[in-house]
């Protein structure tokens, strides 16, 4: 039976109290301190915010979208790119606008609340749709087992939440995912979007899971990959496949062109609004560059010490001039490429029934995040491991615990040293 002091109520609780707690401190510490506690790019998006509700006079500072050309006047927005690297969708400015009228810290509260839906989804989603599935295994296995007590005993519900609770409070007492919200990273709003998203698909709302991976997408492009896994989980509910045949008809299907339609039109839809207001600018720093972006201090990257090798200087001549061979290692197909293969891949090969979703995108992520060419701690790599049961031995749960630790604690020392 689960402990009154581990119910899921008491872990939300002391969600919500450890990321108020850290916001607050978070203001104190920034006044007194010359290393803050707020992450640069908190202040990059509350610039950005401020530039996009203060359109300056004339041109400076104003939306320069086709809009502008169509209607025959000057657009009453401003410009988020006119601060330099804010490289993010206008919504995530329009998003904390109130950082300036409001209250600084308005952005990181809306982080951390993204923080603790999303920790309702993760119980949720193991509530409903992927522990009672594993009940009746789980018990005849393990009665005879010491890892759990009496659990000839306990019942299926008691053993559900007792699991979703824990499994849950792997993401919500996360030190790293804690520490990264509270100091202004914007990761959470995606990883709710990627958790609705996988939400509406266990359950079955194809229709909502496509309007939110498009959403998904538009907010950052790597969510796409999602889609494959998607496809491959409905399009098989259509058939069995014995041949190649079989195979391109669970691809291309009413189903799956409905899935894929929708999902597009409404990244097309949300693109083309906010082109037509921005124009390139939007479509520059929001997706085109991150293709050929490099950064070769990002070493949790496999082609980190490529990059670093074949990284211009600051006396460096023209591309056109380099070797062919250094003009190659140089392009960003060398990751993007396969990078995307295998991402793509994975989720057609893995995703065949609903059940298999979760591992299936768990694949996606693992594969996508390991592959890129600027590889950090990345949130959301952090939002699908909870909800994938059982783990596989306790030894594996224990050094996966150490790990979060120790980049908790890792953050934390580099904040405050």
């Amino acid at each position: 039976m689960l402990s009154p002091s581990l119910s899921f109520r008491n872990v939300l609780v002391s969600s919500i109290a450890i990321r108020v707690i850290l916001i607050l401190y978070s203001e104190w510490h920034d006044e007194h301190s010359v290393v803050k506690y707020t992450d640069v790019d908190y202040r990059v998006f509350s610039d950005a915010a401020f530039f996009l509700s203060h359109p300056g006079p004339d041109d400076w500072n104003r939306a320069q979208g086709p809009l502008k050309s169509i209607l025959g006047r000057d657009l009453s927005v401003g410009n988020p790119y006119t601060r330099e690297t804010y490289r993010y969708t206008p919504l995530l400015a329009f998003l904390l606008t109130p950082n300036g009228w409001l209250l600084p810290s308005f952005g990181k509260y809306v982080f951390a609340l993204c923080d603790i839906v999303n920790g309702i989804l993760i119980y949720r989603l193991l509530k409903s749709e992927i522990l009672p599935g594993l009940v009746p295994d789980a018990l005849n296995r393990r009665s005879s087992s010491k890892q759990i007590p009496n659990a000839s005993t306990s019942s299926a519900s008691e053993w559900v939440e007792m699991r979703a609770t824990i499994y849950s409070a792997v993401h919500l007492l996360n030190p790293l995912v804690f520490s990264i919200s509270t100091r202004g990273s914007s990761e959470s709003v995606l990883s709710l979007f990627v958790l609705l998203t996988l939400y509406a698909s266990l359950k079955g709302h194809w229709d909502a899971s496509a309007v939110l991976l498009g959403l998904s997408t538009h907010w950052k492009i790597y969510p796409v990959v999602y889609g494959a896994g998607c496809l491959g989980v409905i399009g098989r509910s259509a058939g069995q496949v014995k041949t190649w045949k079989d195979y391109l008809k669970i691809i291309i299907n009413p189903k799956t062109i409905r899935f894929t339609l929708i999902s597009a039109g409404t990244f097309i839809f949300l693109g083309l609004g906010c082109y037509a207001i921005w124009g390139y600018p939007f479509l520059y720093e929001s997706y085109l560059y991150h293709l050929h972006r490099l950064d070769h201090r990002h070493n949790f990257s496999p082609y980190f010490y490529l990059t670093y090798l074949t990284y211009p200087s600051f006396n460096a001549t023209s591309t056109a001039t380099l070797p062919a061979w250094e003009r190659i290692l140089r392009s960003p197909l060398i990751s993007f490429v396969p990078q995307m293969t295998m991402a793509i891949g994975s989720g057609l090969v893995f995703g065949r029934r609903k059940d298999d979703l979760v591992f299936t995108w768990f694949i996606q992520t693992c594969v996508f995040v390991i592959f890129n060419k600027v590889c950090t701690s990345q949130v959301i790599f952090l939002v699908v491991p909870p909800t994938l049961t059982p783990p596989s031995s306790p030894a594996v749960f224990h050094e996966t615990e150490g790990w979060f630790v120790h980049r908790g604690l890792g953050r934390v020392a580099g904040t405050l040293a």
